[in-house]
């Protein structure tokens, strides 16, 4: 699937929120005025089927061999299953932190030492969840192979703290896709447009304002 058709997909099962006055906050306390709910996939067959088809796709293009996968707890979780179930791989989750009860696993399920797993999860906004799902597998003596998303809004944050710890990150589709997308179909003008860019080049800029 292209990253065009993601989009389209996407807004066609409304799973893409613009806020004009009362932006979604984060939980890292960012407010972002595009909200991309990726989690409406799982009700829609058809868009599901496509986004693990290309999670599948990208998977086959990383370089060496890949011995399992990991999803982000809550939203990586079933399109991991899928991508899994399609591959025929072994398939983790990983929470954000140990459980502070039971087995107190921060990995579910059986991972070998030694392998290599690439990470799924829907969204990047910060990159805090997919850094820690990568972490925890690290120190279980896992090779992270990537980190792949559904959509990745791409803020610099991100994307310097991915260089830092050196994940290789891929995603279908971007948040400029997303704008590009919306500019054509006329649904933001030109005054809408830079807003939002202003906005990925400083996200706390409403934040703070």
């Amino acid at each position: 699937m292209e990253k065009n058709q993601l989009i389209h997909k996407l807004l066609d099962i409304g799973a893409v929120k613009m806020y004009e006055e009362d932006y979604f906050t984060w939980t890292s306390g960012i407010q972002s005025p595009i909200y991309c709910d990726n989690r409406l996939t799982m009700s829609y067959p058809s868009v599901r089927s496509a986004v693990a088809e290309a999670l599948v796709d990208m998977i086959q293009k990383l370089p060496g061999e890949v011995d399992g996968i990991a999803g982000c707890a809550t939203a990586g979780i079933p399109h991991a299953a899928w991508a899994a179930d399609r591959l025929n791989l072994p398939m983790v989750y990983v929470r954000g932190t140990a459980k502070k009860h039971g087995r107190r696993n921060q990995i579910e399920g059986v991972v070998t030492e030694g392998s290599r797993v690439v990470v799924i999860e829907d969204l990047i906004s910060t990159g805090k969840s997919s850094i820690q799902a990568a972490d925890a597998l690290r120190e279980a003596g896992v090779e992270v192979a990537g980190i792949l998303s559904i959509f990745t809004y791409g803020l610099a944050e991100a994307k310097q703290a991915f260089k830092e710890k050196e994940y290789h990150v891929q995603s279908i589709a971007s948040y400029d896709d997303l704008l590009n997308e919306l500019y054509q179909q006329k649904e933001l003008d030109d005054v809408q447009l830079e807003k939002l860019r202003v906005w990925r080049e400083d996200p706390y800029v409403f934040t703070n304002s």
